[in-house]
């Protein structure tokens, strides 16, 4: 692996990034200190067009590619790969401010650090950089989840990805249209990919270190599943007489929960994060209900036994209470290993800026998780307080928010030039 410049070469400007860090949290900001910017809506594409500007005012060329991904690209060596950096500012509705954002703004930071170094000479690159925000990240408005990063990869037909619709009928491709994101082909050969973001958990903070490095993702696995029984009216229609959809539709959400107790402490989640009722009336016995269940597990065979043991508890409950349950398999991601080259010039970074890591595993998605299949990967954790995410009360500290930056700009300057350039990527290829 070739040997990094001196850090102090490439210092990032701190003070300016925290800066623009904070600015962004006006977008889509919510009482409670939170965000709501979820993908293609108008605060999200607020935040965009601060990102385009923000990019071009550094003398990147910023490009829109047609599933929205933004690309703020810093051509070095014409011809030359790009080492991708960079995350999502897209959110979950009542979303924290730092998820997917922190690794965008520190991305553009890291690399604008890198270009002053190149300029000044103190930075010879191999590979050139860019800057992404992938577009639906979050998957809250548009399932499912990496949806922009799953396009770029081949991991998602584009035709389909642009078909989805939200709740009310809208497609990708008119919600991109309406924010003006419905871009063109962006052909970037790849040298590489890395992504610093809030860990989303307590490990780091227990620990008190202050970077993690991932070194797989977790299995996962959702099920859509359908809970199908009688609309009548609550005030009319005995208790013996009924066939409750929502009633079974509790019950499958309490044996979602309880599943975990089948399994060895800490290996396995399970959830159930949406559930929509009809007709949603409260004098009407609900005649359906629409639930998605989530399945996550370090090993595969756990999450396939989860799978078993509800689908078995479903059938029997179906019979019970007089409905129909059916469940159709949904957004299926294998465990992904990343690269060890990438995991060690990860923990080479954070000791040459005078931090501890930890190895960790991911037990979210992120764009990170597409990306290793196709290029080496580096993903980088940084602590969150209490573990919290996806709600507003989500909250890292400037100092973290730094060290993260410091370490990122570390591992991109160590990419460009040269590191992981004979590594393969660490997970499964796309098919076809």
């Amino acid at each position: 692996m070739p040997n990094s410049p001196s850090p102090d070469a490439f210092g990032p400007d701190t003070e300016e990034f925290l800066a623009d860090f904070h600015h962004t949290t006006r977008y889509g900001a919510t009482d409670n200190g939170g965000i709501d910017r979820q993908a293609a809506t108008v605060p999200h594409g607020q935040v965009r067009d601060w990102f385009e500007a923000r990019a071009a005012e550094r003398g990147f060329e910023v490009r829109t590619d047609t599933i929205g991904n933004i690309f703020a690209v810093k051509e070095w060596n014409p011809g030359a790969p790009y080492v991708l950096v960079g995350s999502h500012l897209d959110s979950q509705p009542l979303g924290g401010r730092f998820d997917g954002t922190y690794g965008v703004v520190a991305a553009l930071h890291a690399a604008s650090a890198l270009d002053r170094a190149v300029r000044d000479g103190h930075l010879v690159p191999q590979a050139n950089i860019a800057v992404v925000d992938w577009f639906n990240e979050e998957g809250a408005r548009f399932p499912p989840s990496i949806m922009g990063s799953s396009v770029f990869v081949g991991l998602l037909e584009l035709e389909a990805a642009l078909r989805t619709v939200d709740p009310d009928g809208v497609t990708v491709a008119d919600a991109l249209a309406d924010t003006g994101r419905a871009g063109e082909p962006v052909d970037l050969p790849l040298a590489g990919y890395a992504e610093v973001h809030i860990e989303q958990g307590r490990r780091l903070e227990r620990a008190g270190i202050p970077i993690g490095v991932v070194d797989r993702s977790w299995h996962t696995q959702k099920l859509l599943v359908r809970v199908v029984g009688e609309q009548s009216h609550t005030g009319a229609t005995l208790m013996a007489d009924r066939r409750d959809a929502l009633v079974a539709a509790s019950h499958v959400v309490v044996m979602v929960e309880e599943m975990v107790d089948e399994f060895t402490p800490e290996t396995i989640v399970t959830s159930v994060g949406k559930f929509d009722v009809e007709p949603n009336s409260p004098i009407v016995v609900p005649r359906r209900v629409d639930l998605v269940v989530d399945l996550r597990a370090a090993d595969r065979g756990d999450v396939t036994r989860a799978r078993s043991l509800l689908l078995e508890r479903m059938e029997r409950l179906a019979e019970r209470r007089g409905v129909e349950i059916e469940a159709d398999d949904f957004d299926v991601r294998p465990v992904q290993p990343f690269p060890q080259d990438a995991i060690a010039l990860g923990q080479e970074a954070a000791r040459d800026e005078g931090m501890g890591s930890a190895v960790l595993n991911t037990l979210a998605g992120h764009d990170s998780v597409a990306l290793n299949r196709v290029t080496p990967t580096v993903m980088l954790f940084v602590p969150s307080v209490d573990g919290v995410s996806h709600c507003e009360r989500e909250f890292t500290s400037d100092e973290d928010l730094v060290s993260g930056l410091r370490v990122l700009t570390n591992v991109a300057a160590r990419m460009v030039t040269g590191a992981l350039s004979q590594t393969e990527p660490g997970g499964e290829r796309p098919h076809g």
